[in-house]
């Protein structure tokens, strides 16, 4: 079958699939402006009005602090109101406003129980005011995950899901599969000496574990600023693209 042959069945099996409502919806999309990371996620950025999923590595992993503050920086630049579900008065407000997301902007929802978290979050979903609903949760079944998701298409707010555990049995049930259209994994790094105490940015090492319609990927990036945004270590920020490297050097 010559070329055109098949670009003709590709196009017949796309409007039958769109008849069947299956057409994917163009998302708008907030750009981390870091390119590297643009770069490799579908559409150059994180699709806004979608389930996106944080969990933290690294040493006292179950406190959650580098993915809080991760998430915090997203719905910082999201702009409007955001209401943030959790089950534990453990948060900072402070800390939220050094990555740009000041209390004002904030509704906290504290459910005290945990079984409460998704629905809460699924409710705040429908309110088209909202910039952003964010949830901590450990249980998240793929059948909560796909009414989140389904939830956050309907009404375009943006659904941000931290994964909490606080033991082993716990921390095994955030590998099991959600609907999520991106899972990441943020961890410390261990920063280059600053020239005096107090000084410097935080690094954080940022994994892709999971991305619809890209692949998993991890970078070595600086912690958001007071704008909310990630920016490249110096030391990194002039090298060639890795991926663009590669494929050079294979020419």
């Amino acid at each position: 079958m010559g070329h055109t042959g098949r670009q003709h069945i590709l196009a017949d099996l796309r409007q039958q699939i769109d008849r069947h409502g299956g057409a994917t919806k163009t998302r708008a999309i907030l750009a981390f402006d870091v390119p590297v990371l643009d770069d490799h996620l579908p559409g150059a950025g994180l699709a806004r009005g979608a389930l996106h999923e944080v969990l933290e590595s690294g040493a006292a992993a179950e406190f959650a602090g580098a993915s809080t503050l991760f998430v915090a920086g997203i719905a910082a630049r999201l702009g409007g109101p955001v209401l943030w579900c959790l089950n534990r008065r453990d948060l900072f407000a402070p800390s939220l406003a050094s990555v740009g997301l000041h209390p004002d902007r904030v509704v906290y929802a504290e459910t005290f129980r945990e079984s409460d978290v998704l629905p809460v979050v699924e409710e705040g979903l429908h309110a088209k005011g909202l910039a952003a609903v964010v949830g901590e949760a450990t249980r998240v079944s793929l059948i909560a995950s796909r009414r989140l998701q389904l939830a956050a298409e309907e009404s375009g707010v943006t659904a941000l899901i931290i994964r909490r555990w606080w033991n082993v049995r716990e921390k095994d049930l955030t590998a099991l599969p959600t609907a999520a259209v991106t899972r990441w994994r943020i961890s410390p790094f261990t920063s280059h000496a600053p020239p005096a105490p107090g000084l410097g940015r935080a690094r954080w090492q940022v994994e892709l574990l999971r991305c619809r319609g890209g692949e998993p990927r991890s970078w070595v990036v600086e912690a958001c600023d007071a704008t909310g945004r990630l920016s490249l270590p110096s030391e990194l920020a002039d090298r060639p693209h890795q991926t663009k490297a590669r494929r050079a050097a294979a020419r």
